[in-house]
């Protein structure tokens, strides 16, 4: 199974395996990551799933679909580097992504 490293809003890094198919909010709420809320369950709605990925993975994760970034535009802590979780499908080629959990807006 892929590997999603996980830094929460402490500055703790946890390494946890993730099911390639599910979407990067599903493997973090999956693992215990409470302050990922995730309000609406992945249908790109709500922002409370907003991550920072690390630069290395922004690439591969790609840009934000417009209605995404209108999400992102609404936060405070929106960076270069935004992302909704729930719109990064997991994969075996995000093996090792690395991503941050955002403030609370």
């Amino acid at each position: 199974m892929p590997k999603l490293i996980v830094i929460d809003r402490k500055g703790h890094e946890k390494a946890v395996e993730g099911e390639a198919g599910l979407s990067v909010m599903e493997v973090i709420r999956d693992n215990g990551f409470d302050e990922l809320l995730a309000l609406c369950g992945g249908s790109c709605s709500c922002a409370t799933c907003h991550v920072h990925v690390d630069a290395a993975w922004t690439e591969a994760v790609g840009k934000p679909h417009e209605d995404e970034a209108d999400l992102l535009d609404s936060s405070d802590h929106r960076q270069a580097n935004s992302r909704l979780s729930c719109q990064i499908p997991f994969s075996d080629a995000l093996d090792g992504l690395k991503v941050t959990i955002a403030p609370e807006d």
